[in-house]
């Protein structure tokens, strides 16, 4: 697990409601980017927590179900249109920020996933690289965004069959880019990511 920071950045040792802030989906060709805020009680067994990234998806379920049943959570989500309009990068602030204000206790600070803090947040922030793995409520927030992220792509999967979006969570593999060419876009695809805009410029066929 883990080998979460002690003691935390001082702007999180000043307050009484510390929200972990990440979001995932910023890669994949298709489907929306999600954020989740966590923030967790004094007696929540962080122990049991790590990045995301590194757990199998029947533990990240039932870590994900741990953290929704213990704590404040928010999951906020922009989809493809409006990542093609702001940019990934813009996109994916935005529903931190979304997420953070979603949160049923007003967080007195935030700590967020990587370089950069959302503007327009209703508290302080510090941004943690790598800290989806070294701070425990940035790593449940990362839990809760992936689990909730993977659930909207297998609805996906079973309501436009055929594009495997179950499977690679509409990132850029082989298998969705034969789909691609074989069956064009949907309104799930981000035509703003190259693959997409070849597929929309006639350049990427079967």
């Amino acid at each position: 697990m883990a080998d979460f920071l002690s003691p935390l950045p001082r702007i999180a040792r000043q307050a009484k409601w510390v929200a972990g802030l990440d979001e995932v989906g910023r890669g994949p060709l298709a489907g929306p980017v999600v954020a989740a805020a966590v923030i967790l009680p004094a007696d929540f067994p962080v122990a049991q927590l790590a990045d995301s990234k590194t757990l199998r998806p029947a533990r990240r379920r039932a870590l994900a179900s741990l953290i929704r049943g213990h704590c404040a959570v928010a999951v906020a989500s922009l989809p493809a249109p409006e990542i093609d309009r702001l940019n990934i990068r813009a996109a994916s602030l935005e529903a931190m920020r979304r997420a953070l204000l979603a949160l049923p206790i007003a967080a007195d600070a935030a700590l967020v996933d990587g370089r950069d803090i959302p503007s327009g947040l209703s508290c302080p922030a510090e941004a943690i690289v790598k800290g989806d793995a070294t701070v425990a409520a940035i790593a449940a927030a990362s839990i809760v965004a992936k689990v909730a992220r993977d659930a909207m792509m297998a609805r996906a999967g079973e309501e436009m069959p055929g594009y495997g979006f179950e499977i690679h969570m509409g990132y850029g593999t082989a298998l969705h880019l034969e789909a691609l060419s074989r069956h064009g876009l949907t309104p799930l695809h981000r035509l703003s990511f190259a693959p997409c805009r070849a597929v929309a410029d006639g350049i990427l066929q079967s």
